[in-house]
């Protein structure tokens, strides 16, 4: 089944979930903000994606800007940031089986679905 990471007030997750609902297929919808990942969640999903974690952060959040930009920080500090301040995880995430994207843009999704 496919799972998606969303956050409805980001319109990329909107429309990544429109392209996940149009493709039939069975899916589940994963509010990250409300349903945190664990450490364990978020290890397999960047494991997935097949990129650092820092890659999975977005940047431009105020909370990044104010208390983690320009750190050292290692590979579980910023997993840790990421459980800590769900807004920092990069969206929407789509995961088929043993496939994974972030849908910036949408349309990378269909490359998995």
């Amino acid at each position: 089944m496919i799972k998606i990471y969303h956050n409805n007030r980001c319109s990329k997750s909107r429309n990544g979930l429109q392209i996940v609902e149009q493709s039939g297929k069975p899916f589940e919808v994963i509010k990250y903000l409300e349903e945190v990942p664990s450490e364990k969640e978020l290890k397999e999903i960047i494991a997935l994606l097949g990129i650092k974690p820092i890659e999975l952060v977005r940047k431009n959040e105020a909370i990044w800007k104010a208390d983690y930009k320009g750190k050292d920080l290692s590979d579980a500090e910023i997993i840790k940031a990421m459980i800590e301040n769900p807004k920092l995880i990069e969206r929407p995430i789509v995961i088929n089986g043993n496939k994974a994207v972030i849908g910036r843009p949408p349309e990378a999704i269909l490359d998995i679905i």
